[in-house]
């Protein structure tokens, strides 16, 4: 079994963005909004700059 790794939270528009790895997904992103809500996809990205811009898109998006 793999333990995730964070690599970064970012407070962005009331919401966290949080870029983290595994061994068997790569690198993932989610969003936590200020409720509490996750969202993000299941898209596996090569790097932690790929997740984050990603992830930064996604919250863009919504605002």
């Amino acid at each position: 079994m793999t333990t995730p790794k964070i690599h970064s939270l970012i407070s962005i528009n009331n919401s966290i963005l949080v870029v983290f790895y595994t061994e068997m997904h790569c690198w993932q992103f989610r969003i936590i909004s200020d409720n509490g809500a996750v969202f993000g996809e299941q898209k596996l990205y090569n790097t932690a700059s790929a997740a984050q811009v990603a992830g930064r898109d996604w919250i863009y998006q919504d605002a």
